[in-house]
């Protein structure tokens, strides 16, 4: 899936703890919304790595913004 869109992600935008965590959700609550991955927009090398990462108010469109449908499947 990579290269395809930027993702929506559900943490908000803010600071983590200070603590080390595995998968850090950051804050609860916010203004703006994360998104993640290497969406086809290339601007620069950085913002086609799966690390890149930034942040938009929630009601922004368009067609470099997607997300990732996923199922759990019950045994």
């Amino acid at each position: 899936m990579h290269g395809n869109v930027w993702e929506w992600c559900q943490d908000w935008c803010g600071e983590y703890g200070a603590e080390a965590a595995d998968d850090p959700s950051g804050p609860a609550t916010g203004s703006y919304r994360v998104f993640r991955g290497g969406g086809w927009w290339i601007s620069s090398g950085k913002t086609c790595q799966s690390a890149f990462g930034s942040s938009l108010e929630p009601g922004i469109r368009g067609n470099l913004l997607g997300m990732r449908v996923a199922r759990v499947v019950a045994d």
